[in-house]
């Protein structure tokens, strides 16, 4: 693989995905799990467990996003139309996650209203990723510069599939870091709702990567035959043996290793899909090399990544330990 300016790009960009996907995921899976918690303190916990850093953890979507548009604006051009319908019910979800966060301490009258407004903001907010991903996966149709598909091509079986892995991993992930973020009785409810969120993204993992096979010869080149298989093999091993450890840890008492164990699951699978596509931006026709912008322009760009990144990677580790520990029941409100 050639590292060149444009490849480092990349990996920037999935640098901040990666970063969105595990810190947004598990405040977007507490909240498909909401409805699982008992109605007063226990909700309440959980909720306070994410309302230091909820607002914060977004913060990689805008620079996910804003770097696809900067370092692959031809990219950018053709994946929003193809899949308008999906972000725009992305955004709602968030908005009506975001404003249901505040909104259930202020309007206590209404905190029903609100608590089913958080799960089905984070429900649709997730589903929609999910499927954007499967969409972009499954390939997206490009005539020229510019995307010549119709409406609906984003609704396929494929993107439900992959729409449906992506809400159970959050909900690992929201799971595992109620784990460690509680104690008592929420804490051992939080270890069981973990372990069958756990099964259902690795039994929905499985389904995906076989389905990957079949939907395009090349991604069965690149994982069934030689030599590409003997590179791309160490990432389905150390998947599984990561998914064992995760069972086993949370079949213990473990506080923490159930989360950071969820985390290493959503990095090989991430892995495995950057083995897939590479080096296509949007398959199956448009490489990196045919998204990206200009040279001088990427120099630019990356002058302000170097000095902000730090800074988010900084105020987003020094929030994290300030309110390490477990959750008490005064609450962050």
């Amino acid at each position: 693989m050639t590292i060149d300016l444009t490849t480092v790009w990349a990996f920037i960009i999935a640098f901040a995905v990666f970063a969105y996907v595990v810190m947004d995921g598990f405040d977007l899976g507490i909240g498909i799990l909401f409805p699982t918690f008992e109605v007063g303190p226990e909700r309440d916990r959980a909720m306070n467990s994410i309302a230091p850093v909820w607002d914060g953890n977004e913060t990689w979507l805008v620079l996910g996003g804003g770097g696809l548009f900067a370092a692959f604006p031809l990219a950018y051009a053709v994946i929003l139309p193809a899949t308008y319908p999906l972000i725009i019910a992305m955004l709602l979800g968030l908005v009506f996650r975001g404003v249901a966060f505040e909104y259930r301490w202020r309007d206590p009258d209404h905190r029903a209203l609100w608590d089913v407004a958080f799960t089905g903001g984070s429900l649709i907010a997730a589903m929609a990723q999910g499927m954007i991903l499967g969409a972009l996966l499954q390939g997206i149709e490009v005539t020229g510069r510019a995307y010549s598909g119709s409406w609906w091509d984003w609704l396929t079986p494929y993107t439900l599939l992959t729409g449906l892995g992506t809400v159970a991993g959050y909900a690992l992930l929201g799971a595992t870091w109620l784990v460690w973020k509680l104690d008592g009785e929420s804490q051992h409810h939080a270890r069981k709702l973990g372990k069958r969120a756990a099964w259902a993204t690795l039994v929905l993992m499985g389904a995906v990567s076989l389905y990957n096979v079949f939907l395009n010869p090349e991604y069965a080149e690149r994982w069934l035959t030689a030599p590409e298989i003997y590179l791309a093999a160490p990432v389905p091993v150390l998947t599984g043996l990561v998914a064992i450890a995760l069972l086993r840890a949370l079949s213990v008492e473990r506080h923490s290793k159930p989360f950071w164990l969820s985390l290493s699951l959503f990095f090989f699978g991430m892995a495995g899909l950057g083995v897939t596509i590479w080096p296509y931006v949007v398959p199956p026709g448009l490489t990196i090399w045919d998204a990206a912008a200009p040279e001088r322009s990427q120099v630019f760009m990356l002058v302000g990544v170097a000095i902000t990144m730090p800074l988010i990677i900084g105020y987003t580790a020094w929030a994290y330990w300030v309110f390490r520990g477990k959750v008490g029941h005064e609450g962050y409100h």
